[in-house]
Formats: C-alpha cells, sequence, structure tokens
C-alpha cells in the first residue's frame, strides 16, 4: 500500500476551503486540511465557524471528491485563550469529517497550558476529534520534549504531536529527538523543505516558515531522516509555502509538482 498524503491550508492559502478541496483532488491527493481558524489578523477570513453555508458546501466538495479531511488548524492556547471560543470551529470539523485539529501551544505557564489541553481534549474528543500538538521555535513551547511534558501533564495521553522539518531544524532539533518519543504519540506529520542554514534574526525565521519554504529535496533537511525516524505508514501533509518565481506557478501546477516530489524522495526512504 502506497503513502496517504495530504495537502496543507498553507500550501495554496490564496484559496477558499471549497477551492482547496477541488485543487487538491485535481491534483491527485487523498486528503488535505483546511484552515478554519485564521493564523494571523492580516489573513483572509472565511465564514467557517459553525455550519455555515460555506462549510455545507465545502462538506458537499469532500462528499464529491472522495478525499478525507486530515485536519483543520488552527487553534492556540495561549494566556487569554478561553477553549469554549472553540466550540463553533469544533463543531464545523466535525461536520466536515475532520480527523485531527492542529494546536499551537503557546503559553509559558506550563501549569495552565496543560490545563487548557486538558480541557481543549475533552471538548475535542466530544466532537470525535483528536487534538495534536506542533511546537514552533518562535514560540513559548518551541521543541517535542517539551511538548511530551505539556502532554503528560495533562493527563490526556490521546494528544497527538506533529512534525513539522523546518520547525522541528530550527529548534535545532534532529531525527534523535524524533525517536525519544512513543511512536503512539505521532499520528501524521507535515512536509515541507528548507536552506540547511538557519537564520540568525526573527524576521528571517518567519518569512521562511510562513511564506517561503522549499520543494521536498530541493534544500538542506535530512527529511529521509525525519522519515526513517517516524512511525511507518504515517499520513504526509504537504505544507510548502512557495515565494517568488515558485510562488507564481499556478496553483494546481504547484500542487501536482510538489505531490511528484514528496513521491520520490520518501520513496527512498521506504
Amino acid at each position: 500500500m502506497g503513502r496517504f498524503f495530504g495537502i496543507a491550508p498553507l500550501t495554496h492559502l490564496e484559496l477558499s476551503p471549497p477551492q482547496m478541496v477541488a485543487n487538491a483532488a485535481a491534483a491527485g491527493y487523498d486528503a488535505l486540511g483546511l484552515r478554519l481558524w485564521p493564523a494571523t489578523p492580516s489573513e483572509r477570513q472565511h465564514d467557517t465557524r459553525g455550519v455555515t453555508p460555506l462549510v455545507r458546501e465545502t462538506a458537499a466538495r469532500l462528499r464529491d471528491s472522495g478525499l478525507q479531511l486530515l485536519d483543520i488548524e488552527i487553534l492556540r492556547l495561549q494566556p487569554q485563550t478561553d477553549v469554549a471560543s472553540y466550540v463553533p470551529v469544533l463543531e464545523a470539523g466535525a461536520f466536515l469529517g475532520a480527523r485531527h485539529v492542529l494546536v499551537a501551544p503557546q503559553d509559558a505557564d506550563r501549569v495552565r497550558l496543560a490545563a487548557r489541553l486538558a480541557a481543549l481534549a475533552d471538548l475535542a474528543a466530544s466532537f470525535g476529534l483528536q487534538v495534536d500538538l506542533e511546537p514552533t521555535p518562535w514560540y513559548e513551547v518551541r521543541t517535542l520534549a517539551a511538548c511530551e511534558d505539556v502532554i503528560r501533564a495533562s493527563g490526556r495521553d490521546d494528544v497527538g504531536l506533529v512534525v513539522d522539518p523546518i520547525h522541528l531544524d530550527r529548534a535545532g532539533q534532529d531525527e534523535t529527538h524524533i525517536a525519544a518519543l512513543p511512536p503512539r504519540r505521532f499520528r501524521y506529520w507535515q512536509l515541507c523543505d528548507a536552506p540547511a542554514e538557519r537564520p540568525t534574526e526573527l524576521q528571517e525565521l518567519l518569512r521562511q516558515a510562513r511564506e517561503d519554504r522549499l520543494s521536498p529535496g530541493q534544500g538542506g533537511l535530512p527529511l529521509l531522516r525525519y522519515a526513517q525516524a517516524l512511525p511507518a505508514g504515517l499520513p504526509v501533509s504537504l505544507e510548502v509555502p512557495l515565494a517568488g518565481s515558485a510562488g507564481a506557478v499556478p496553483v494546481l501546477e504547484r500542487a501536482r509538482e510538489l505531490l511528484v516530489a514528496a513521491r520520490s524522495l520518501l520513496e527512498r526512504s521506504a
């Protein structure tokens, strides 16, 4: 059985959720993720909180395409977060048939963070969804090990971890940090590439991560070592925002090229 490939919303963020479904299907993916809660205030907003007309249209597209909805994003656990405010997004995710909720842990108070994680995991479970934490090197919880500590403190052993290669590398981590954690933590992972040289300025770190990554195999990250450290057969979500001339390629062609590159690369890790 071949690998299961999805496309993350950041890869084709210029599209609406129904358009993302159509693009993923036309490009030959098995699944996709959808951004139902914007990552930044400047990001384009969509009416995706609750079972809105746009959510119903997206669900119809999913049914017609046969694609699976791998995850919804992105919920943040910050000092001021009211977990109950995420109910409409969880409701939409459940209606769409999502499996996972991607969560960014962004609170330096680990006791409060663990309590909120437990509350969110309980809430997500009531909608049939699983929570997965993604560490990022510019926020309060930077590493996989730090996320694991929060999960254990929460008492919720059903919470997962998502490896994003650019975040893993920029936090000074490698495949040994993946291998040190329980394999059950990993339910899917993201795939992208980036220059081997790590940015020294925060602004460049953010720019690369948010808008200018590289296609798998075109950069300097040890992606095959990451793949081999993860449990075999995990779904792969291609999160590859492209800038410059690469980003100017039509969105469908871009999605197809990324899928070809990912398959070619990961065949070597089997």
